[in-house]
């Protein structure tokens, strides 16, 4: 596995930003990890949405992994909370 770059992560993260931000929510990198793992807050309206979770899996994680392979998991966080928390998952 190659190491991953934040900026690389960075760039995928700004395709879906326009569609996020158009429902009031926003998605911040926040660790890109040597051992594959990306962390992202939910912000906005995005934050305890009850959509927060298919927002990360289908369509944040999906292109992620679509677009940089050596992705081995999407973390994703609102409020300090694992996103599938919110949702008693």
């Amino acid at each position: 596995m190659s190491k991953i770059s934040f900026e690389a992560v960075q760039e995928v993260l700004d395709e879906i930003r326009p569609a996020l931000q158009a429902d009031g929510g926003n998605v911040e990198l926040l660790e890109v990890s040597e051992d594959g793992i990306v962390k992202l807050e939910l912000v906005g309206a995005c934050a305890g949405c009850p959509m927060a979770t298919m927002t990360l899996r289908a369509g944040i994680e999906r292109l992620l992994f679509e677009r940089i392979p050596d992705i081995v998991a999407v973390e994703g966080f609102s409020g300090g909370q694992r996103v599938g928390e919110l949702e008693g998952f």
